[in-house]
């Protein structure tokens, strides 16, 4: 049974937002949580544009991408992502706690990002 959560990311810190929306996702707190078969749960996370992050990460923090060519690594600090769009660093957070197989692309079609309120 597919449920809708909202979530308020407004002074939470990444991580532990993250973590607790993965688990929204695969439907892991669900009593009826089947590994097997998708929850359809969808999440929406408004307010990611005020995000906490704890120590240095805002400028030790790196995000690297490559574009397949020689010396095409880009690198960008949190803070700058974060200027940029800051869905993106929600986005690869919660990514990066899923599982990785076939079903990770499914379950980020039911993550909703919101910069503002609702």
């Amino acid at each position: 049974m597919s449920k809708e959560y909202k979530i308020d990311a407004a002074h939470k810190v990444l991580g532990r937002l993250a973590s607790e929306v993965a688990v929204l996702l695969r439907g892991k707190n669900d009593p009826k949580f089947d590994p097997t078969k998708l929850s359809g749960n969808r999440v929406t996370v408004f307010n990611t544009d005020k995000i906490a992050v704890t120590g240095r990460k805002m400028k030790q923090k790196m995000y690297r991408r490559h574009s397949g060519y020689i010396g095409g690594l880009k690198e960008e600090a949190l803070s700058l992502v974060m200027q940029k769009d800051s869905r993106r660093v929600v986005r690869e957070a919660v990514s990066g706690m899923l599982p990785k197989n076939r079903s990770r692309a499914k379950w980020m079609k039911n993550l909703i990002l919101v910069k503002g309120g609702l």
